[in-house]
Parts: structure tokens; sequence; C-alpha cells
């Protein structure tokens, strides 16, 4: 079988191009308002979109520099050079103190527009942990707490942020309430959810939030989440609810999706037909767990190959871990690894799982990997060397299963995010 390895970094590289805000988001920015322009960004890609707006705004629009101001609280990595927007690099995928004090330069810088001014704010996946402003009772450590045993738990992160806008003064719509004055609040993201919800993207700072604290408190129920006592008297508290339909705080914004998970997915079948595979396209909405999604993707391949099909296999969505064991990994990881215990025996199958935002779990640095690659050459290195996958599956350690195997996927911080991309290829 030749390498297919080119081709597979090909298609996620194409899925991430498509996404990025230097390609999707000077075609939705309008002319400067009378006042100023206050750009206040979240995001793995915040630095990137900030520094997009900067030169819509600066050098194609000529606005005087002082009529340009903010922030933009990207993961650590992520940071690009800007001219007026100030870049801060805070913690991800656990909140540190960079983002709780640039949560708060931003609620303040909110707080200071006016009726001439335009709120441009700009989301992109990773801004729920970035932006971190406990509501009153809980302390900083207490909410990193909370972070730690969501992403332990198993949670989709819909429900992730339903639990997070409920303990926080900044999420679920309530920059929008901090921003009131200002002429108009427009909001411009790169979705990084499953069907695409804004009040999921970043946890919906800017819009109404459907979810509930008794939403919230049924979540903390139904995963078993320990949580210290005064962040449960939170979710207890009326004054806590997150901003709905209606409120005031609405009345003068515009949301608008600029890139999509989707768009990501259609340049990567798009490449995968170009070199002549017949394309299973199962959509850019998956969620469930790694290993799960994996068994069934095996069976999909092997029953292709049966059948003697060229075949490319090509899905995108949020997968999600629940963590038994203490080892390193990621969701893309860990279906990569499932997938090389099903599938080690059997030539003419390559495969790549990659998060588009170039991390895939990993301890918040730069340099984490976004996924991994299998092929028969994986395959020949696990036998080589007597590696167990199932022995790394449980103590979630794919990181160093694929470290010894010389499989992962280093692509580094992308700027965007729009889900995850996963290719089988099948000759």
């Amino acid at each position: 079988m030749a390498d297919r390895r080119p081709l597979l970094r090909a298609i996620y590289d194409a899925a991430v191009a498509a996404a990025h805000p230097d390609v999707v988001l000077a075609r939705h920015l309008g002319p400067p308002p009378k006042g100023r322009v206050i750009c206040l960004a979240a995001g793995k890609g915040a630095g990137a979109m900030a520094a997009a707006a900067e030169r819509h705004y600066l050098d194609k629009l000529g606005l005087a520099p002082d009529r340009l101001v903010g922030i933009a609280t990207t993961r650590h990595g992520h940071g690009v050079p800007t001219q007026r927007i100030r870049v801060v690099e805070a913690g991800h995928p656990v909140p540190d103190e960079a983002g709780l004090k640039a949560a708060a330069e931003t609620l303040e810088l909110a707080r200071q527009a006016g009726p001439d001014d335009l709120l441009l704010v700009l989301l992109s996946g990773g801004g729920s942990a970035n932006w971190i402003a406990p509501v009153e009772g809980i302390n900083f450590a207490q909410k990193q707490a909370v972070n730690r045993a969501l992403l332990r738990s198993g949670a989709p992160i819909g429900e992730m942020n339903t639990v997070r806008k409920h303990l926080s003064r900044i999420k679920g719509g309530r920059l929008a309430r901090a921003g009131q004055n200002a002429a108009e609040i427009v909001t411009l993201a790169i979705s990084d959810v499953p069907h695409d919800d804004p009040s999921a993207i970043a946890s919906g700072p800017t819009v109404p939030d459907p979810t509930t604290l008794a939403d919230a408190r049924a979540l903390v129920a139904r995963y078993k989440l320990a949580l210290d006592d005064a962040v449960r008297r939170a979710l207890d508290d009326p004054n806590n609810e997150s901003c709905k339909p209606g409120d005031p705080a609405f009345a003068r914004t515009r949301f608008e999706l600029i890139a999509r998970p989707k768009q990501s997915l259609d340049a990567a079948v798009k490449l995968a037909k170009d070199a002549g595979y017949e394309v299973i396209d199962l959509g850019a909405d998956l969620e469930g767990e790694a290993r799960e999604v994996a068994a069934d993707h095996a069976k999909l391949a092997l029953a292709a190959r049966a059948h003697g099909k060229r075949v490319a296999i090509v899905s995108g969505g949020e997968l999600t871990v629940t963590v038994r064991g203490n080892g390193r990994g990621g969701p893309n990881q860990e279906y990569a690894l499932a997938l090389a215990d099903l599938l080690k025996d059997k030539p003419g199958i390559a495969a790549l799982a990659g998060d588009t935002d170039g991390a895939d779990g990993g301890g918040g640095k730069p340099t984490d990997p976004a996924g991994a690659l299998i092929d028969a050459t994986t395959f020949a290195k696990m036998k080589a060397q007597q590696l167990a996958p199932q022995a790394y599956l449980d103590n979630n350690d794919a990181t160093t299963f694929f470290e010894t195997t010389g499989d992962l996927l280093l692509p580094g911080p992308t700027l965007t995010n729009v889900n995850d991309v996963r290719v089988i290829l099948v000759e």
C-alpha cells in the first residue's frame, strides 16, 4: 500500500485552512461606527481574529488608531502580533490567573462602551476557559475545580457550558448586559460546537441562554460531580440565572457565524474525492465516547474492505472521553488508539484523527499533539515492540502509546477551532 500519510495530512490541513480567521473574517466586518470600535475577543482564534479586524479597520479603512481599542484572550501559544488590540495568553482547558484578569478587563471595556461605539465581539472555541469571571461567593480555585471535574466527567461540551454559564459574570449573555450602552454589539463567531448553537460557542456571552440553573443542577447530579459547597450554593442562587430572550441587553445585538465545522468537513470531503475515493460523509456533528465511535467506524472500514471498495470515511464533531486512568491524551488520540486496536491485523487501512485547533487534550502547552495517525507502520511497530493498545486505553494514555510508535499529529497552534476531523482511508 502506498504511503497515505501525506494525503491524510493534506485533508486535515484543508479542513483547518477553510476556517482560518485570515480567510473568513474580513468579509463580515462592516464600516466603522461614529465612535470607537471596542474589540473583545476570546478563544483559540482570538489573536488571529483581532489581527484580521485591525487590518480591516486600520489598514483598509484608515480608521484613526485611537478609535480602535480592545483585548483578545487566547490560549497559551496562540497569540499573534497586533497593532492596537492587546493579546493576553491564558489557560486552557483549565483557566488561570491571566484569564481571570483578562475577563475583568473585558467586562470593564464593555461597560465603557458609549452610544456611538461598536462593541465587536470575536469568539472561537476555547473562549469558555479563557474568559473566567466567577460569580460572587466562588473563588478562582473553586471555579478551576469545577472545570477539572467537568473535563473528566465525559459530558459533551454543551452540557459542560450549561454549568459554566451559571457560575460566571461574563457567560450566558452577561457580556451583552455589561455592554448594552453601545450603539451595537456585533458578535462574529467561529463555531466549535455540534449543531452550531450560538449559546454554546464560548458559553454564549452575548446571546440569550435557553438553559437554567435547574438544568445545571441536574447535570451536576447526573455526572456525580464532586463540587465545593460554595459552588452548590451558587447554583441555588436565583441571582445567578443567565440572561433570557427578551432581556434589554439584546436590544441592539447581532450574531453571525463566520465559520462552521461543516464548511471544513466539506473541504476535507472534496480533497478525498479528488484523490479518487468514494466518500462516506458521516457529518460534522458527531458526539459520543471516543472509543465507542471508533468501534462503529472500524466496522464501516472493515465492511468497505470486505467488499473491495476504495473508501474515505470522513467525520467531524466533538467526541468525549470519560477519564478513568491517569494517562495523557484526548478524544482524537483515544479514537485513533481504539482504531489501532480494532484494525491491527488489517492491511490497506490508514486513518487520522485531529482537533482543528492543533491541540487534543494535553496540558495546555502549544506543543500538545492535535491527534494521531495510524497505518501499517503503526501496526508493525505495535507488533515489534509488543504494545498492547487495550492497556493504554484502560489508562487513558494514548499520548504515551503514540509517542512510542511515532504517530502523533503535531501541527502546533492553528489559530482556529472548528472541532475535530477524522478520516479513514480504505484501499
